[in-house]
This record gives structure tokens, C-alpha cells and sequence, in this order.
């Protein structure tokens, strides 16, 4: 016989060709790709504009806890009542003032977490740890 059979035309085909549909897959994904926008890098941020608005001075307390455990306000040495009369007070200062909390690095775990009460019990929004860059690496 020849190189291809002969069928009998009264039996369905058993394989589907696919290449029409491949073909037709292909340039709906090529059509896809045209139809999505460029992807841009960009952020869209409001800019300010040349002039600025005047800030009222920043007034900020200082609360250091020493070696010796004992509490300073702004370089004053206080005790924990008055420390926390000091903090309520500046609470109720409008705009509130930042207090910033300095402890030395040899003071004490009890001392330190007395105060951070206080702080959180004047209810101050405006809480930063400063000095903290002294302690960036350790020495073994």
C-alpha cells in the first residue's frame, strides 16, 4: 500500500487539529498585550509648595534617668511624684510638648520601667527615646 491508509469516511475522526486554535490563542495573547498600558515607575505625591508654613517653637522635656537611678527633668533632679505633677502638667499644654527619655545605659531596669509608668499613666502622646545611638554596637 501507499504511505497513508485508506479510511472509511463513516468513522468519526479520532484526533482534533489544534493548530487553527493555537493560532487564534497566539494573537489574542499578542492583542492582550498591546491593549495593557505602559507600566510606569512614578508616584504620585503632593508636592509642597515655595512657601512654608511657620511651625510655633518645639518645646521639649528631657527626662534622664542616671547611673545612680536618680530621675532629671530638663537637668533638674525630681522625685517620682514630681516627676509625674511635671508630666501632667505638660500634658495639659497645648500644642503638648515632647518628652524625651534619656536613660544612662548603667541604670536600672526597676528605675527605668517606674518611670516609662509614669509617662504612660500622664497620658502624653509625644514620647521619644533619645541617646540610643550610644548603645548601636557592643563591645564583647
Amino acid at each position: 500500500m501507499s504511505v497513508g491508509q485508506f479510511r472509511d469516511h463513516s468513522e468519526p475522526l479520532g484526533e482534533l487539529n489544534t493548530t487553527p486554535l493555537i493560532d487564534i490563542l497566539l494573537v489574542l495573547l499578542i492583542m492582550l498585550i498591546f491593549a495593557l498600558p505602559p507600566r510606569s515607575n512614578t508616584l504620585s505625591l503632593p508636592l509642597p509648595s515655595g512657601v512654608t508654613a511657620k511651625h510655633p517653637d518645639k518645646v521639649r522635656n528631657v527626662v534622664a534617668i542616671t547611673a545612680s537611678d536618680a530621675i532629671l527633668w530638663n537637668g533638674q533632679p525630681v522625685t517620682e511624684a514630681e516627676l509625674n505633677t511635671l508630666l501632667r502638667e505638660a500634658v495639659a499644654l497645648r500644642p503638648e510638648p515632647a518628652i524625651e527619655l534619656a536613660p544612662d545605659g548603667r541604670a536600672s531596669y526597676e528605675q527605668s520601667a517606674r518611670v516609662l509608668r509614669l509617662v504612660k499613666l500622664s497620658g502624653t502622646t509625644r514620647l521619644g527615646f533619645v541617646g540610643n545611638e550610644r548603645y548601636r554596637s557592643f563591645a564583647h
